[in-house]
C-alpha cells in the first residue's frame, strides 16, 4: 500500500513539473518570438519586463535572466543613439549586468552570456567614450574574444565584430570593408546555426541584414 501511495505521489509530482515546464516554455516562446521585430527602446523595456517576471518565477533557469539583460542593453542602445547620456543608459547597463551575472551563475562558460557582457561594456563606453574607453574598451574586447573561444560557430560573435568595425573611425582601426566581410561570415554562420531549442538565443540575422544594406 505504501508503495502504491509513493508511486501515485511521484506521478503527480512529475505531472506538476511537466505542466510548470510547459507553462515556462510557452511564456518564453511568446516573448522570444517578438525579439526580431522590436524597433523602439520602449518595446525593449516592455519585453524585458516580461522576461523579468518569468525569471522571478523560474529562478533556476538561465535563459530568462539572459533575455532580461539583452533587452535592457538593447533598450540602452536605442536610448544612446540620440547621443551620450550616462544618466539614461547607465541604469539600463546596471540592470543588464545584474541579470547577466545571475544567468552566469546558472550557466558557466556560455558563449551567449559573454556576447551580452560585451554589449554591456560597449553600452557603458558609449555613455562617455572619451573618458571610459580605457576601462570598457578592453572589457568589451575580452568578453567578445571569450564568446568566440567558447563557440567559434556563434554567428552573433561576427555580428558584433562587424558592428565594431562599422562604427569605429578608420583612423582608430575601423573599416567598412572589414565590416562587410564579418557580416558575410555572420550570415554563413546563421545558415548552419541551430539553436538548442525554440527559446535559446537565435536573434541577430535581421541586424546583419540591416548593416549589409548600409554598406555599398
Amino acid at each position: 500500500m505504501k508503495k502504491i501511495i509513493f508511486f501515485a505521489a511521484a506521478v503527480c509530482a512529475v505531472a506538476s513539473v511537466s505542466a510548470q515546464s510547459e507553462k515556462y516554455v510557452k511564456a518564453m516562446q511568446d516573448n522570444v518570438s517578438k525579439l526580431d521585430n522590436i524597433r523602439t527602446a520602449q518595446e525593449w523595456a516592455e519585453v524585458g519586463n516580461n522576461f523579468q517576471r518569468i525569471a522571478d518565477a523560474e529562478k533556476t533557469q538561465w535563459l530568462p535572466y539572459y533575455y532580461v539583460a539583452l533587452s535592457n542593453v538593447l533598450a540602452g542602445y536605442f536610448q544612446g543613439s540620440a547621443g551620450p547620456n550616462a544618466a539614461v543608459t547607465d541604469p539600463l547597463a546596471d540592470k543588464a549586468e545584474e541579470a547577466i551575472n545571475k544567468a552566469e551563475t546558472l550557466s558557466k562558460d556560455n558563449s551567449e552570456i559573454f556576447i551580452v557582457k560585451k554589449m554591456i561594456a560597449t553600452l557603458r563606453m558609449m555613455a562617455d567614450p572619451q573618458n571610459r574607453w580605457q576601462t570598457y574598451g578592453p572589457q568589451a574586447t575580452e568578453a567578445l574574444q571569450r564568446a568566440k573561444t567558447l563557440n567559434p560557430e556563434n554567428p552573433r560573435v561576427y555580428l558584433l565584430e562587424g558592428q565594431d568595425k562599422f562604427y569605429t573611425p578608420e583612423e582608430f582601426g575601423g573599416s567598412k570593408t572589414e565590416a562587410k566581410k564579418l557580416f558575410e561570415e555572420s550570415t554563413k554562420k546563421f545558415e548552419s546555426f541551430k539553436p538548442e531549442s525554440t527559446i535559446h538565443p537565435q536573434w541577430g540575422l535581421s541586424q546583419v541584414k540591416y548593416f549589409q544594406s548600409q554598406i555599398k
